[in-house]
C-alpha cells in the first residue's frame, strides 16, 4: 500500500529549466494536470504528497501551499536520510510502521537515485518522467510517457492509484 508520494521538483514537476533574473529565480512552469492529481487524486487514495528538493525556491513554497502539500522540504541534499525521517515522523504521529515499501518516489536525476534504489529494493515504486536521466530510467518501475512538467506526475499518479 502506497502511503507517501514523494517528488523532486525541478525536472519532475517542472521542465527542469530555471529562469534567472538579476535578483535570482524569476519563474517556473507547473502543469495544471499534475496539480490536480496531487490535490485531488492523492487524497482520495489516502496518499500523502511530499516534496523533497535540494534547491530553495519561494515559487515552490507557493505552489505547495496552493496544492495543500504540507510536507515541503527544500534545501535537502541527503534525500534518502530525510525521507526516512519523514516516514518516522508519520509512524510516531499515526502509530504505524510505514517503511520505504509504502513510498512512490518520482525523480529525474542523480540526486534522486539513492532514494529510488532503496524504495525499489524495499518494494515501493520508483518512477520518473520520460526525459529523466538514463540512470534514473534504468531504475524506474514506471517511466511516464510524458516529459517533466508536461503531465508526467499526473500520469504516474493515475497508474499507482488504479493499482491500489
Amino acid at each position: 500500500m502506497i502511503r507517501f508520494f514523494v517528488m523532486d521538483v525541478d525536472g519532475t514537476l517542472t521542465d527542469g529549466k530555471i529562469y534567472m533574473g538579476p535578483k535570482g529565480e524569476v519563474c517556473k512552469a507547473f502543469d495544471i494536470k499534475d496539480g490536480c492529481g496531487i490535490k485531488i487524486l492523492l487524497p482520495r487514495h489516502n496518499i500523502i504528497p511530499v516534496i523533497i528538493t535540494a534547491r530553495h525556491s519561494e515559487i515552490v513554497q507557493n505552489r505547495c501551499e496552493e496544492l495543500e502539500i504540507k510536507d515541503c522540504y527544500q534545501g535537502v541534499y541527503n534525500k534518502l536520510l530525510f525521507l526516512e525521517d519523514v516516514i518516522s515522523k508519520y509512524n510516531r504521529k499515526e502509530g504505524k510502521q510505514y517503511t520505504l515499501a509504502n513510498v512512490a518516489y518520482v525523480g529525474d536525476d542523480l540526486p534522486d537515485l539513492p532514494c529510488m534504489q532503496e524504495v525499489k529494493k524495499a518494494g515501493g515504486i520508483a518512477a520518473c518522467p520520460a526525459d529523466a536521466a538514463k540512470e534514473i530510467r534504468d531504475v524506474a518501475d514506471i517511466i511516464s510517457t510524458k516529459k517533466a512538467g508536461d503531465g508526467a506526475v499526473r500520469e504516474i499518479i493515475e497508474k499507482i492509484t488504479t493499482t491500489e
